[in-house]
């Protein structure tokens, strides 16, 4: 993935989906850390920023 720019609010969507049955998910905050909340269930899971952008698929905006 070469583009990557995000930004606070930003929806993304992650290789793997979420148990709720949804892989969208919204950046909450931005940092060394990179907080994410599932756009279906509300779950909040904070990842550091190379694994996230392993992890990262897509930027929906």
């Amino acid at each position: 993935m070469e583009n990557k720019e995000y930004a606070l609010g930003t929806l993304v969507i992650m290789k793997k989906g979420h148990p709720c049955g949804n892989n969208e998910w919204e950046i909450i905050r931005l940092g060394a850390d990179i907080k994410i909340k599932c756009t279906k269930c509300g779950r909040v899971v904070m990842l550091p920023r190379v694994e996230f952008n392993k992890k990262l698929k897509k930027i929906v905006k």
